[in-house]
């Protein structure tokens, strides 16, 4: 059977719940898959509730559920959710250089725990740095067309196989969205 797949967005605090959680509930761990979730709503023609009146109530969602899943109080960086497109080619990176649990896992802790913007160059490679990528391979590797492909692949495989938000289990072609959903995936599999 094919490893289960979690698709997922470092600028979505759902999806930093369930990175947090995700590799301790399947064996073995699912293949971390990065998308963008801007282009998954395009696609799809929804737009997020950070966006929207919800924000508020949204923001405090994701602190309750962190409380409740024992994580690392959250602090939302002064411009949520700002433009993760960098951030996202470095996870691709750091997945083409086998390191993508490591640097996401950074980076989401950048970005909801620490309170860092991941529109800042600066605080992606502090990601980097925390997973031993060094930042001149990080900014080097963003720019090539090879990651930037990969990136545009995975989301449109993503869109075509249905996966409408992130975070998003994949088990075969069963999805399960949101993080609410990971113990029911993991009870799927096994």
């Amino acid at each position: 059977m094919e490893r289960p797949v979690f698709y997922y967005d470092l600028g979505s605090p759902y999806s930093w719940l369930a990175a947090e959680r995700v590799n301790a509930l399947f064996d073995p761990p699912p293949v971390w898959e990065p998308v963008l979730l801007g282009a998954i709503f395009k696609a799809t023609g929804r737009s997020s509730w950070s966006r929207g009146p919800g924000r508020e109530q949204g923001m405090r969602e994701c602190e309750r559920r962190a409380r409740e899943y024992g994580l690392m109080e959250m602090r939302w960086p002064r411009n949520w959710p700002g433009d993760m497109l960098t951030a996202m080619r470095a996870a691709t990176f750091a997945k083409q250089s086998g390191r993508a649990v490591s640097f996401s896992l950074a980076a989401f802790r950048q970005q909801f725990n620490a309170g860092r913007d991941l529109s800042d160059l600066d605080n992606v490679l502090l990601a980097a740095a925390a997973c031993e990528l060094h930042p001149r391979a990080v900014i080097a590797g963003i720019g090539t067309q090879l990651v930037k492909d990969a990136l545009r692949a995975a989301t449109e495989d993503a869109i075509a196989r249905g996966v409408v938000g992130v975070p998003t289990i994949r088990i075969g072609d069963q999805l399960f969205w949101g993080d609410d959903r990971l113990e029911e995936a993991a009870a799927a599999v096994r």
